[in-house]
């Protein structure tokens, strides 16, 4: 039997190898006929990660891939492995597909799903924690456009309640006037809106030059919200393990 503690308030998760009666209050228990690679601390990143992507939305599963990918917690190699490994885990079909829309660049979950919101609604894909150079100073802005000069920049509570966090931002903005860099202020209150977001985004780029089809927030867009095992077809291979 394997734990894992989610968090000081939730509850554990066990997961059991074949057949197991028990009924533990605050205990989850997830039974399967082979139990998932472990490591000195439990369960491994990469294992947690196919099990959470058979829980979560779309987006949310991204933006976590993303977070382990730059954090190098997992790499593209070993989940890709596991899951071709045990492609009857709950969570194996629905990494195998997301893994083409993890980027390691992203330095953050908002940053992630805002990058996510963009390529699902058929915009053109920003470069994520990109070096922008600017009067021989070096910035690196969250999601970048290097062909339209254009930037999108989440603005998290940190950037208001960290002094120094704040007056950088101040600083590079002021860098990006003085060079005719259009940026977007992507703030929190704005991705809880994401077709609002995607929209100002969209306008950024056609005053840079965009020329491309508008957002489409038609199915591919809706799929971004949907719970990632609705979005993706199960086979059911056999479970026997020898």
């Amino acid at each position: 039997m394997l734990g894992l503690e989610l968090g000081a308030s939730a509850p554990l998760r066990f997961v059991v190898q074949g057949d197991l009666h028990l009924a533990l209050n605050g205990v989850f228990l997830h039974r399967t006929v082979m139990l998932p690679p472990i490591d000195d601390a439990g369960v491994t990143p990469a294992a947690a990660f196919v099990a959470y992507a058979h829980r979560a939305t779309t987006l949310d599963v991204i933006a976590v891939g993303d977070w382990l990918i730059h954090r190098r917690y997992v790499d593209v190699d070993e989940l890709r492995s596991l899951v071709l490994a045990q492609d009857w885990r709950d969570g194996a079909a629905e990494t195998a597909w997301v893994l083409e829309h993890l980027v390691p660049g992203a330095r953050s979950l908002p940053e992630s799903k805002v990058r996510a919101m963009i390529a699902f609604a058929g915009l053109p894909s920003p470069a994520p924690n990109a070096a922008i150079e600017l009067d021989e100073v070096t910035v690196h802005g969250d999601l970048w456009y290097p062909a339209y000069a254009c930037a999108v920049e989440y603005e998290g509570e940190q950037h208001q309640l960290d002094r120094g966090q704040y007056v950088a931002d101040i600083d590079r903005y002021a860098l990006y006037r003085r060079h005719n860099v259009r940026y977007v202020q992507a703030t929190k209150e704005l991705v809880r809106q994401p077709r609002a977001l995607v929209r100002r985004i969209h306008d950024c780029l056609v005053e840079c030059g965009y020329d491309g089809p508008p957002p489409d927030f038609g199915p591919t867009w809706d799929r971004l919200f949907a719970r990632l095992a609705h979005v993706v077809p199960r086979r059911r291979p056999n479970r026997s393990v020898s």
